[in-house]
């Protein structure tokens, strides 16, 4: 089998683990350089991106979304709604759950949130020929179905 020039570049033996994971150490400070004027952090980024896709999410299905345990998702919340970015209203159909809505200041703020990750997309894309950056989507949507047995 023989390595092609990018595989030989890999670190630690090629382990895929060690490489993903210091590929997004790489893209997390390319991506707080972008969102940080915003005066947001990633993971806030995060939430109001999904909020744009679904606003009224439950806590629980929005920590979901952004790939975060329920169980340490609070913090997040707080800070958004410090920033006056979320509010929580209880859930009409059930007084136990809270729904997360957008403010009018994060609705305002959903184009240059939304053209920040226009910009980051473009500037991976950038690194790819459309044939290789399509297989990476595949493999991307791929690794997001693994689960722990």
């Amino acid at each position: 089998m023989t390595m092609t020039k990018k595989a030989a570049n890999l670190r630690f033996g090629g382990s895929v683990w060690c490489n993903l994971d210091i590929a997004l150490r790489n893209l997390d400070q390319v991506f707080a350089q972008v969102v940080s004027p915003l005066g947001l952090t990633v993971i806030e980024w995060y939430i109001l991106r999904a909020l744009y896709d679904h606003d009224g999410q439950h806590a629980s299905e929005l920590a979901r979304a952004v790939g975060r345990a329920a169980t340490s998702f609070t913090p997040n919340l707080d800070k958004l709604q410090n920033k006056g970015l979320i509010e929580r209203r209880a859930d009409p159909s059930d007084r136990r759950a809270v729904r997360i809505y957008l403010t009018e200041t994060a609705q305002n703020m959903r184009r240059a949130v939304l053209e920040s990750a226009a910009e980051l997309d473009g500037r991976i894309a950038s690194l790819f020929d459309p044939q290789e950056f399509s297989a990476f989507e595949s493999v991307l949507a791929t690794l997001q179905t693994l689960t722990v047995d």
